[in-house]
């Protein structure tokens, strides 16, 4: 995927991307910010590109990444779903089309969560977080349509294969 991109615009996300302080910090949020709302204003860059799509899941598209940061775009087909997970890096996303449902969790014990709150995350919708949490949350395409997000994670994706720290259930009676 990272060729989908040109060679230029790869090597100026990941300049902006790089801060002094690292990726576990409010300088390194502020730039994914620019750059995630950057793109969900220009959405048509991500549209026209031959995203890999799973019918009846998510499907992660890497655009560039390097030893400290990678950035994804995600196309939720309808149904598709997260576990209830957080995360062991800093995590921004963006939605560029369709609306990607965003709910968070309270950790109850160090497997189970109880749902706090839901929000629908539509087109130009940009939120950042770090890993200090509680991060906890689940993303879902509950449309009948593809929904995709551009997703920017402060780890090497050679390293790790998800952002994914620790997966969560819901809490039954």
């Amino acid at each position: 995927m990272q060729g989908f991109l040109s060679e230029g615009r790869r090597a100026d996300v990941l300049q902006v991307l790089r801060t002094d302080s690292g990726t576990l910090s409010r300088d390194y949020l502020k730039a994914a910010r620019a750059v995630l709302e950057e793109i969900v204003a220009n959405p048509e860059a991500i549209l026209r590109l031959p995203l890999e799509r799973k019918p009846g899941s998510y499907a992660r598209n890497l655009l560039v990444g390097d030893d400290g940061v990678s950035v994804w775009a995600m196309v939720w087909s309808p149904g598709a779903s997260t576990s209830i997970h957080d995360h062991h890096c800093s995590c921004c996303f963006g939605v560029v089309s369709g609306t990607v449902t965003e709910t968070w969790y309270r950790a109850v014990d160090e497997s189970r969560a109880v749902p706090t709150h839901e929000h629908a995350r539509m087109p130009g919708f940009v939120g950042c977080m770090l890993p200090s949490g509680p991060n906890i949350h689940r993303m879902q395409n509950l449309g009948s349509t593809d929904a995709i997000s551009i997703h920017i994670y402060g780890f090497d994706h050679q390293r790790h294969a998800s952002s994914i720290e620790t997966e969560f259930t819901v809490l039954t009676n």
